[in-house]
């Protein structure tokens, strides 16, 4: 059940957190994956693991390539699903920029956001959130209790960054499997498909907007490919991830 392969990534990310697992680059920025400072070959980056579904045996497939001047992760995504993610403790109100580069090669013909058999992307950066109760609604409160019994800890939400197939730039869409994950969609049709892409998003006004209330600390940032629903390919490229306390477009991830 593809409900079980949410819950259960969510969940995985999230239930060993303890410190701060981000490098600080003076007072402005966090890096999150600095993977330009990475050898090309290896299969995971330093300080990420990899993101896995019981009910998936088929994993995508991650490394770090030099592509042009740069060192990025390549994902290949065949009928398959995994990601790789790093534990992280942020506030969203002192660094609400994300800011990160990314390139695919191809859309999915058959993904639609509004659809479970179609809840594949071929790049998305995952958020998820703390539970924080004293930030949470009281309908929020006893849905995410109720979730608690049979899934144990969770998050209380969490933001997918999309590149979709035809949902207009800028939508929110629900996940298909549950409220709790909110998707966001940052691109857009076959336009920039082939070229690198630099991102930027206010992840405090995103999360205010999807869910209606204040933001919980972050706790985990993933990158995901995933065909496993449609049983297509694709193939994606992941840059540097930084938060930032500025949107100033001066601030630059350290892979430019």
């Amino acid at each position: 059940m593809r409900r079980r392969v949410i819950i259960g990534g969510v969940l995985t990310m999230c239930t060993t957190l303890s410190v701060p697992l981000v490098h600080a680059q003076g007072s402005n920025i966090l890096e999150i994956a600095r993977f330009s400072a990475s050898e090309p070959g290896m299969s995971l980056p330093d300080g990420w693991k990899p993101l896995t579904f019981k009910k998936i045996p088929k994993l995508t497939k991650y490394e770090l390539v030099k592509d042009g001047e740069h060192v990025v992760v390549k994902a290949m995504s065949d009928s398959s699903a995994s990601g790789l993610t790093k534990e992280v403790r942020i506030d969203p109100k002192e660094f609400p920029i994300v800011r990160w580069r990314w390139k695919a090669e191809n859309l999915l013909q058959k993904s639609d956001a509004t659809r479970k058999d179609g809840d594949d992307y071929p790049a998305r950066l995952y958020i998820t959130f703390e539970y924080d109760p004293d930030k949470v609604s009281i309908g929020r409160k006893l849905k995410y209790k109720a979730g608690q019994v049979v899934f144990g800890d969770l998050p209380i939400g969490a933001i997918n960054y999309v590149w979709e197939r035809q949902a207009p730039i800028d939508t929110i869409i629900d996940n298909a499997y549950t409220d709790f994950v909110k998707m966001v969609v940052v691109e857009s049709g076959p336009e920039k498909l082939g070229a690198w892409i630099d991102e930027s998003r206010n992840i405090y006004d995103d999360y205010r907007k999807a869910f209606g209330e204040e933001p919980p600390m972050i706790n985990g940032v993933a990158i995901m490919t995933d065909t496993d629903n449609t049983k297509e390919r694709a193939v994606a490229y992941y840059g540097d991830i930084v938060f930032l306390k500025t949107s100033d477009t001066r601030v630059k991830s350290s892979d430019k």
